[in-house]
Parts: structure tokens; C-alpha cells; sequence
């Protein structure tokens, strides 16, 4: 026993030696620091993983404003001069947007890869987005979004609601299930149809039910999101990989074609599934799975975090609030419980600009996305005062928290300023400086260039809807007043807007209208 546990242990050690001598980079001439860290394959990615910020204003603090590390098997160039982000976006003979994104959709959900080079489908997944999620496609988008709002909000938790006393719930978790209904059923439509059913009222609890099982499917799923992107197998996660399954199953192809009013993204989507595409049906369905995450992912922690810091800052819930009763006022628009839906159209979402404020802020402060590029061949990236030589198959990242807490470019950056981006005339503020210069990227939560998310302005939207039709219908407050901002679940860094580590209590009821 002795004699094999020597042997075992001699050998991880010569490995680890191997390893450390032969399997590590070295840094050629002309290329950026390099951190390979210490452990095979991991190299900093435990170190990255703990507390990304810290750990690039460390390595920014020691090697500049570029370095290599050696993160989970890869190679990341972090650039992190807000400067020469314009140079990354340049490089599109050199860098691939596209790769890495494909290969993790796929990793992630389960389908076949998606890049057309491989064979799989000839659609064109970018342009399939921007042309439903932007332009007239929008406007539909927005619509049936704050109808289904108003029904999730009121007409299914009448139960709640009928002795008009408080309901206390958790914050997040009340997000979570507003958004997440809400958004179902305007991406993926309805079981029932509304007009001259007698069996609406039954038929909407049944749907009701599926849709808060799938939200149960979709949490448990996105717990693990995180470790499927770093290259674990869902099939260590058994619960997770059911999850997954349950929800494809949900979304098939001859499941959805029995619901009503399908959005044009996923009646597109099916056309081009159909069409263009090899895939199998359960692989069609996970693509669609693919939209559902997208959808809410970071939406649901968006809407949690601006409606948060509303209700922490009492002045800003003021003027947010005034401006939603202006707008409805100046539209003509009634609130009341009689039925009647309050209808605000893309151009009056537009006009808010202090609700624009408030999300952006609470966006800065809870975002942590990362923008990738992949190297399609050895190249030399051009920076703007420097050149560095960048090998095939690397990773070059932005990571713009370093930009979004960045003390030069805000003053006093962790704490929350409702209207931070507003300019003195109450409109839009674009003027962003750092060391005396404009900045081009200042505010980067969707990403930026060609990747840029193309679901960013309905996500907006609909955050905007959300808090307007609370504070139309409710009156709405932190149970303890005093109670700190939960931290950021740093799990999901790189991903997009961090969830809050604990949930906080709220209670709500309707108002005397």
C-alpha cells in the first residue's frame, strides 16, 4: 500500500515538473507579458475566478495595459486600455468574433455547432437576431411584452392581491417570475386563445404552471452555467442535465407549433431550423433553449438590481416616478384594475430618459461582461502606441468592469448616481473623459463592435416596462430600509450582469386607484 502511494504520489510530481518545464509557454519577442500561473491547465484561473477585477488591476499594476494569462487551458490577451479598444475592433482580418461564441452555445445547450463552416446549417444567427429584435420587429416585440406584463402582474396573482394588504416576497425571486412568464410568453406565445374561450380562466393556470416548471428547469440549469463554459460536461450534473432536457423537450418544434402568437424571432427561427439545417428535432429545440437563456439571463438580474437601488434611494425613486406619471399623463393613458391594460409604445419607452439613467447605472454597477475575439492566424495587433505579436487559436479580451469602476472616468465609481448619464438638459450624457480625453467606449455591458448584443434595446424595453407598470399599480418598499446591497456573485463573471449573491425582502400591495 505504502510502495503504490509512493509511486502514485512520485508520479504526479514528475508531471507537475514535466509540466512546469516543458508544457508551459514561453514568452517570444514581441509578445505581451505573460502570467502562466502555477497550476497545469488552470494556470490563474482559480486566482481570475475569485475576484476578476482585483486580479486584472493587479496584473494591470504590474505588467500594463496588456498581458497574457493562461486561464483554463487558454491563452487571453487582456487589453485594458479603454483607448485601444477601437484597435481590437479593427482587426476583423485577424480575429474571429464568432468562434468562441458558437463553440460555448453548443458546449452549453447541447446542439450541434452552429458555425456554418462545419455543416451543420447555413443560418446566419446574427442577422436572424437583429433583424427580430431591432427595427419594426421591436415595436411588436414591445407590445405584446407590456400586455403580458400587466396579465403576470396582476391577473394571475389576484389570489395575492384581493385584501389589498401587503405581500412580502423576495425581490429577485419577484423579478425572476415576472420576467421570466412575461418574456415566455412573448417569445414562445400562448397555449390558450384569449378571445371567446369559456375555458380561459382554467387553461391560463395550466399554462401557468408549465411556465413556472420550465422557470424551475431554467434556474437549475443556469446554476451550472458557469463550469459548462469553462469546459465541464453536463453530464457531472445530473439535476442540471435533466433541467436541460425538460426544457428542449418543452421547446420541440411540434410543441411549440400548437402555441399562439410566436414571435417573429422564434417563427423565424423554426423556418430556418427547418430549412437550413441538419439538425435533429431535440437539437432544433436546444437552439431554441439557447434563445430562452439569452433572453433572461441577465435581464432577470438587470431588473433586480435597477429596481433595487430605486427603492434604496428614495430621490431617485421620486423623479423616476415622476417622469413615468408624465408620460402616461401626456398620453392620456388611465391606470386602473377594471381590466383596461396601460399601453406605452416604443417612442414614450424612448422619452424616459431619467428610467434610462437608472438602468445604465444599475447595469455599471452589477455588469461583468467580457468580449472576446479569437486569433485566426499569427498576427501583429496594432495598439495605439504600441504593436504586440499574437499567436493563432488566442483569446485577445476586454473586460470593461476595469472601464465601469474606473475612478477617472466616474467619480466616486461603487456608488449608485441615478442620473449620471444625464447631461444638465436632462438628456443623454456622452461625454466621458479619462486622463483629459474623450472616451469613444465608456459604458459596455452589451459588448461592443459587430458582437454587440442585438437583444440590447428589447432588454431595455422591457426593464423600463416592468418599473413603469410598478409604479403605476403598486405601492412598493424595502422591508428593512437599512439592509446592505448584496454582494456580486462572482460565479459568473465574464458572462454578463452578476446576480446578487442573497435575495432581499419586499412587500408590495395595490393601489387605491
Amino acid at each position: 500500500m505504502f510502495l503504490a502511494s509512493w509511486i502514485w504520489g512520485t508520479t504526479v510530481i514528475l508531471c507537475c515538473v514535466s509540466w512546469f518545464l516543458l508544457g508551459r509557454r514561453r514568452r517570444r519577442q514581441g509578445e505581451p507579458p505573460l502570467e502562466n500561473g502555477f497550476l497545469p491547465y488552470l494556470g490563474c484561473a482559480l486566482k481570475f475566478g475569485a475576484n476578476p477585477l482585483e486580479f486584472l488591476r493587479e496584473k494591470q499594476k504590474k505588467h500594463g495595459h496588456i498581458f497574457t494569462c493562461h486561464v483554463a487551458g487558454k491563452y487571453i490577451h487582456f487589453l485594458t486600455d479603454p483607448f485601444s479598444y477601437h484597435a481590437l475592433m479593427r482587426q476583423g482580418k485577424h480575429l474571429d468574433w464568432k468562434k468562441f461564441h458558437f463553440a460555448t452555445s453548443a458546449k452549453a445547450f447541447g446542439h450541434g455547432s452552429i458555425d456554418p463552416a462545419e455543416g451543420n446549417t447555413t443560418e446566419n444567427f446574427h442577422q436572424t437576431f437583429i433583424r427580430t429584435l431591432q427595427g419594426n420587429a421591436l415595436d411588436a416585440l414591445i407590445e405584446a411584452m407590456m400586455e403580458n406584463l400587466q396579465y403576470v402582474m396582476l391577473q394571475s396573482r389576484t389570489p395575492k392581491l384581493q385584501s389589498n394588504s401587503w405581500v412580502t416576497e423576495g425581490l429577485y425571486t419577484f423579478c425572476c417570475q415576472v420576467m421570466f412568464e412575461s418574456g415566455f410568453l412573448t417569445l414562445f406565445g400562448k397555449e390558450f386563445n384569449s378571445n371567446n374561450d369559456k375555458n380561459l380562466s382554467s387553461k391560463q393556470e395550466t399554462e401557468r404552471a408549465h411556465i413556472l416548471n420550465a422557470l424551475e428547469n431554467f434556474k437549475e440549469f443556469d446554476k451550472i452555467f458557469p463550469a459548462l463554459v469553462a469546459g465541464l460536461p453536463i453530464h457531472l450534473f445530473k439535476s442540471a442535465h435533466s433541467a436541460r432536457e425538460k426544457l428542449g423537450e418543452a421547446l420541440l418544434h411540434k410543441n411549440l407549433l400548437k402555441r399562439d402568437n410566436l414571435s417573429e424571432l422564434v417563427t423565424l427561427r423554426m423556418f430556418l431550423n427547418d430549412t437550413l439545417s441538419t439538425f435533429d428535432d431535440m437539437e432544433k429545440a436546444k437552439t431554441h433553449v439557447a434563445v430562452l437563456w439569452a433572453s433572461q439571463a441577465n435581464t432577470i438580474p438587470a431588473t433586480f438590481w435597477t429596481l433595487f437601488y430605486l427603492l434604496k434611494n428614495p430621490e431617485a425613486m421620486r423623479a423616476a416616478t415622476k417622469e413615468v406619471q408624465s408620460i402616461l399623463e401626456s398620453s392620456e393613458e388611465s391606470i386602473s384594475l377594471d381590466g383596461k391594460h396601460i399601453s406605452l409604445n416604443r417612442k414614450q419607452l424612448d422619452n424616459m430618459t431619467i428610467l434610462d439613467s437608472v438602468i445604465k447605472e444599475a447595469m455599471r454597477l452589477s455588469s461583468a461582461s467580457m468580449t472576446f475575439r479569437v486569433a485566426k492566424e499569427d498576427f501583429t495587433l496594432h495598439l495605439e502606441n504600441d504593436f504586440y505579436n499574437i499567436r493563432k487559436d488566442d483569446i485577445v479580451a476586454l473586460y470593461p468592469q476595469l472601464l465601469h469602476f474606473d475612478p477617472e472616468i466616474y467619480a466616486d465609481p461603487l456608488t449608485f448616481k441615478y442620473n449620471r448619464f444625464l447631461n444638465e438638459n436632462g438628456e443623454e450624457k456622452t461625454d466621458f473623459y479619462r486622463n483629459g480625453r474623450k472616451l469613444k467606449h465608456y459604458y459596455m455591458p452589451f459588448g461592443t463592435g459587430i458582437a454587440k448584443c442585438p437583444g440590447r434595446l428589447f432588454a431595455v424595453h422591457e426593464i423600463k416596462q416592468f418599473l413603469a407598470l410598478m409604479f403605476s399599480y403598486f405601492e412598493i418598499e424595502l422591508v428593512d430600509n437599512d439592509v446592505k446591497c448584496p454582494s456580486l456573485d462572482q460565479s459568473r463573471a465574464g458572462l454578463g450582469i452578476l446576480q446578487p449573491s442573497n435575495d432581499i425582502d419586499f412587500r408590495y400591495r395595490l393601489k387605491r386607484l
